[in-house]
């Protein structure tokens, strides 16, 4: 079955989950640096058998797109010419925000949360996106 990557893109650091076989899950997987995120989704799109890219676009609050989203963009393009696989955006509005609260409730160390947050986040991105993906498979079946 298809799996897909989650990207929660960063100018420094980028987060990356993947889902289940199943495209029903996400899990957060790691945190890499901006400089070497090209060469290892290539690595895990090999690893995973992925889909497709889904990648969080940072939007405003007003829902327009900013500098963090043309980057979000580029990072798309980039890996589509890399890896050959279609790149799905998803409003990434608050991810972060989400990631951060749920690791403090979980009573994470500062330091262990600015390690962790971007893949959490990226893990909330793909799992809006799968499930998106099982409510519009859904609707179908009715």
């Amino acid at each position: 079955m298809a799996r897909y990557l989650g990207i929660d893109y960063g100018t420094k650091r980028v987060g990356l989950a993947i889902s289940d076989g199943l495209g029903l899950t996400a899990r957060p997987l790691e945190v890499v640096p901006r400089h070497e995120i090209i060469g290892r989704v290539r690595d895990l799109v090999s690893t995973y058998d992925v889909a497709a890219l889904i990648i969080g676009l940072p939007t405003g609050l007003s829902g327009r797109e900013g500098g963090a989203a043309e980057g979000a963009r580029r990072l798309g393009d980039e890996l589509c010419d890399a890896t050959g696989l279609g790149v799905v955006y998803v409003d990434e509005r608050f991810t972060s925000r989400i990631a951060e609260e749920a690791l403090l409730g979980s009573g994470m160390k500062r330091r262990m949360r600015r390690e962790t947050v971007d893949k959490v986040a990226a893990a909330i991105i793909l799992q809006a996106y799968l499930d998106q993906l099982a409510g519009n498979g859904n609707s179908h079946d009715s």
